[in-house]
């Protein structure tokens, strides 16, 4: 549980242009190093099929744990800076990107704004999202299922290991 003050997201990573594990470590590096916010566990690193737009590289995905004493759109609005210090650009749905980062959940936060719909829409249909998460928050309930019985029902296919540790992030 988070201490005092914080609130325990969850947010997923992932990239497939230029050094995608470096861009992700660089902004877990740069969240863990802010007084507003820790990195509270990290899954393994995963190397994913492309999603949506299937005419492009692999991805490399992850998920994070975050203690944040941020609300949710000044954590919105974080990752969103983050992603364009490391020259994120939206050209096209789920395109090829640098890096990627979403907010899939914010303590028990139910929320549909036009920027950020909580918990995330689409996550519970991701097997690249809930493979990850399922390392670090199996237990966690999406929509009246843990993230371990939506894994279930993913589909994982060409989805494979790229990294066992979960300190993957530190050393990049």
């Amino acid at each position: 549980m988070p201490e005092a003050g914080f609130t325990r997201a969850s947010l997923g990573l992932g990239g497939n242009i230029g050094e995608p594990v470096r861009a992700m470590a660089t902004a877990l590096k740069a969240l863990n190093e802010r007084d507003d916010c820790r990195v509270v566990a990290v899954s393994r690193l995963y190397r994913t099929p492309p999603w949506g737009k299937t005419d492009q590289s692999f991805f490399y995905n992850a998920c994070a744990i975050l203690d944040t004493r941020l609300d949710p759109e000044a954590l919105l609005t974080l990752c969103l800076e983050i992603e364009r210090e490391m020259k994120r650009v939206r050209n096209e749905r789920w395109g090829p990107r640098t890096i990627d980062i979403d907010i899939l959940t914010y303590g028990e936060v139910e929320k549909s704004l036009p920027s950020l719909e909580l918990p995330h829409p689409r996550m519970t249909e991701r097997g690249f999202v809930l493979m990850p998460l399922a390392d670090i928050a199996a237990d966690l309930s999406v929509g009246g299922r843990t993230v371990a019985e939506w894994l279930k029902d993913a589909d994982v296919a060409g989805i494979e290991v790229a990294d066992e540790s979960g300190d993957w992030w530190r050393a990049a």
